[in-house]
């Protein structure tokens, strides 16, 4: 028997996140952009790639060719740290993951928009299909609700904020502290408006000179030229990275002999920052791990933000079994059709004195029947999936009767 269009539809998800796998194999994982949709599209895919999660979600295929495909692009055996979600398990993970609850830090804002960019070229690229479509769509609107109506999205706002509160938590007091933030992008941004906010002084080094001016020039700070680094370092009291730089841009042999201790914290991934440097005297480096802060204190918080994501999930449930309903449907409806008309004309004989307008009459009466008749089922059907219609009135699985 040949399955129903839907079922060919199961969903299903894999990949690797903070919660199974350190920040070593994760940067190794971590997919740019253009690598991203390139294996979208080959997959049929949405591919969600972050600096704490790579994962693939799909409608329908195998999963160990998405093992297979990530394997490849990092070189790594992925045994014991692959995570496999299947049918409503992959449902849960997404709208969990869009809602800010399955963060390092339980409720920062970036991952919303995150998922949506993944969606979105995925969805250009033609790698999608209308499950998948419905699916991230729902997800989005679920994480936009948790964003607007719950207290969990209230603090921290992003993993940059949360950088900033570490670093608060070791240096004291920012005011009049140097910051020095390599990286132009939004991450380095809502830094820096943290960091100006609390009294530092921000100086923003980039790739490129044009662009540290423009965020400079935005947040209150100063640019400096990527090659002045080490002159800039020397009266700096901390170091924020956050470039998309796929290999580190700062070594240990670059950072001269402290006179007073230098805060760095890289929450890039890949790491900007040489691991090394935290064996330095006067060093201390945290990576983005070291950025979770957990869920304690927050559980109210947290049980309204999973309530609406119940919301959402059930709402999604429900156009899945009305769509999958709808081919049961549709056959009942052509057989109920056709046993109507072959009634009919059966009763042709003694309708033959019927005037055309009599006869109208006796159609509209005889499919206001069956309507009325249909609408229970159908209505029932949509609310639990096909099965009992089937069962009820001996469908195949095609749906024909």
């Amino acid at each position: 028997m040949a399955p129903f269009p839907h079922e060919s539809e199961h969903l299903l998800a894999v990949g690797v996140s903070h919660r199974h796998a350190p920040l070593e194999l994760r940067e190794r994982l971590y997919l740019a952009d253009g690598h991203a949709v390139e294996l979208a599209k080959e997959l049929g895919a949405v591919v969600l790639s972050t600096c704490n999660r790579t994962e693939v979600y799909l409608a329908g295929g195998d999963p160990g060719v998405a093992r297979e495909r990530l394997e490849h692009a990092s070189g790594l055996d992925l045994d014991g740290v692959l995570a496999v979600w299947q049918g409503e398990e992959t449902v849960d993970h997404l709208f969990r993951v869009a809602a800010g609850l399955d963060s390092l830090v339980p409720g920062e804002a970036q991952i919303l928009g995150q998922v949506r960019l993944a969606y979105e070229q995925a969805l250009t690229a033609g790698a999608t299909s209308p499950v998948l479509n419905r699916l991230f769509e729902d997800a989005l609107h679920a994480g936009k609700r948790v964003r607007t109506e719950a207290k969990l999205a209230e603090m921290p706002e992003s993993v940059a904020a949360s950088a900033v509160d570490l670093a608060a938590s070791v240096l004291g007091a920012l005011e009049h502290k140097r910051a020095l933030l390599f990286g132009a992008g939004r991450m380095s941004e809502l830094a820096a408006r943290d960091l100006r906010g609390r009294g530092a002084e921000v100086v923003v080094s980039s790739r490129t000179l044009e662009s540290a001016q423009e965020l400079a020039e935005r947040v209150g700070g100063r640019a400096a030229p990527f090659d002045a680094v080490a002159v800039e370092l020397t009266d700096a009291d901390l170091v924020v990275s956050a470039t998309r730089c796929p290999y580190p841009i700062l070594h240990a042999e670059a950072i001269q002999p402290r006179e007073k201790p230098l805060v760095l914290i890289d929450i890039a991934v890949p790491r900007d920052l040489d691991p090394e440097i935290g064996k330095l005297d006067g060093c201390t480096l945290y990576d983005i791990d070291a950025l979770g802060e957990g869920l304690v204190g927050r559980e109210e918080d947290v049980r309204e933000a999973e309530g609406i994501v119940a919301e959402e999930k059930e709402r999604f449930a429900e156009w899945r079994r009305s769509r999958g309903a709808a081919p049961a449907i549709a056959a009942l409806r052509r057989r109920a059709e056709e046993i109507r008309s072959d009634e009919l004309a059966r009763a042709e004989p003694r309708l033959a004195d019927l005037s055309d307008r009599e006869r109208k009459a006796v159609e509209t009466l005889t499919t206001q029947i069956v309507n009325k008749l249909l609408h229970a089922p159908t209505v029932h059907a949509k609310e639990t999936g096909s099965e009992p219609l089937r069962e009820l009135f001996a469908l195949r699985e095609d749906g024909e009767l």
